[in-house]
């Protein structure tokens, strides 16, 4: 089973099974707070996960995570950093690998699941995941389909755009615009699932800021007479 962990937006903890079923989904749509309720939510997830799939009531079993799904953003560089450390944490502590997953390609992903569960037979637009990056900017991702491993095809992104020019740079890209407020830890992990049975890689191990964070380190001090 995969641990799926997302701090892009709110705080998301999932654990899925290597196919897709999603055991456990815990979350907080608070944008803030993240380390406040990151550990409550893993406690419930794993919890949660033992008694089989979501709607079931087995009794409970031995939770056994095999890989842990990290989301990279992007996001917010506080927010980022504590689902991050905590998914590297769990993994360090279990001697499991991280599996890093760009946050907007896991939203794309819950997109075009639910477009296919809505038409099974009908093919999605290329749209754009459209998520509030703050100071009047939007982040974006374009997206066209799925491949061959069942993972989103980004074509664009992830990149900021101003607030008032959005909607011109998405009819530039030609994509529908999908505005996301959350992103899913269960798609996350399901994503990561995808991927390593593919053998791909989807992102490195940094986050994706797509800005500087707002505290720097000062430039160190010149000694004096120097």
């Amino acid at each position: 089973m995969i641990l799926g962990i997302d701090t892009s937006l709110g705080t998301a903890v999932a654990v899925v099974e290597s196919d897709g079923v999603v055991r456990a989904e815990a979350s907080s749509g608070n944008p803030l707070g993240h380390a406040e309720v990151i550990g409550t939510l893993l406690q419930t997830a794993l919890a949660d996960a033992a008694h089989g799939a979501i709607g079931q009531t087995a009794a409970a079993e031995t939770v056994e995570i095999t890989y842990v799904a990290a989301g990279m953003g992007p996001g917010p560089f506080t927010g980022l950093r504590v689902g991050i450390a905590a998914a590297r944490a769990f993994a360090l502590g279990r001697g499991l690998p991280v599996v890093a997953v760009p946050s907007h390609d896991a939203a794309a992903l819950g997109v075009l699941l639910a477009a296919a569960l809505a038409d099974p037979f009908g093919e999605t637009p290329r749209f754009a995941v459209v998520t509030d990056a703050r100071r009047r900017e939007f982040a974006y991702s374009v997206y066209d389909g799925v491949d061959d491993d069942g993972i989103p095809v980004r074509v664009a992104g992830p990149a900021l755009a101003p607030r008032d020019d959005i909607d011109a740079v998405l009819a530039g890209l030609a994509a529908e615009r999908r505005d996301v407020a959350t992103v899913s830890a269960a798609m996350v992990a399901t994503l990561a699932a995808r991927a390593v049975a593919a053998g791909r890689e989807l992102a490195g191990p940094e986050p994706l800021y797509l800005r500087a964070p707002d505290v720097t380190l000062p430039a160190p001090r010149k000694a004096v007479g120097a």
